[in-house]
């Protein structure tokens, strides 16, 4: 399917760390050297029974998503050029989070109570991660540097 080009894979999401609460819907990290090289293999990504998205919504992204037979999300797959701001983003957020079990956590527990909160409103759910995430993010992203300086 993605033969021929160099890939990079990562696991990422909520189920990459270690004992934090996560929908059972696994995020894949796939970095290429080129993004618009995978734009020429949707019928691939289709024909494994991937929704292919495009940026949906993330300039330099290209998302593919599948379903199970019932219609729940079973996976998720993020595709980024290799070291793009979207890709060092998604990597520096999930070993921040398996760094500070604390933050980890607290996350968890967030999403414990959106959850419940919004149960019947996945909208509401993505918004309420929001604030959580981008502080951390943009902690993890110094984080991240200050390890690279070390």
């Amino acid at each position: 399917m993605l033969g021929g080009l160099r890939v990079w894979v990562h696991h990422i999401g909520s189920t990459s760390v270690p004992n934090l609460c996560a929908k059972p819907v696994i995020d894949i990290l796939l970095e290429v050297a080129d993004i618009e090289s995978l734009d020429g293999r949707c019928a691939a990504f289709e024909s494994l029974g991937y929704e292919v998205k495009g940026e949906f919504g993330i300039p330099g992204r290209r998302y593919y998503r599948k379903d199970s037979e019932s219609g729940v999300r079973t996976h998720q797959v993020h595709a980024f050029e290799r070291s793009s701001e979207g890709a060092i983003r998604h990597l520096a957020f999930r070993d921040y989070l398996m760094a500070h079990p604390a933050v980890a956590e607290a996350y968890g527990e967030l999403k414990r109570q959106l959850a419940i909160r919004f149960s019947e409103d996945l909208e509401g759910y993505i918004d309420g991660k929001d604030g959580f995430i981008q502080e951390h993010e943009r902690r993890a992203l110094l984080w991240r540097g200050e390890a690279e300086e070390s």
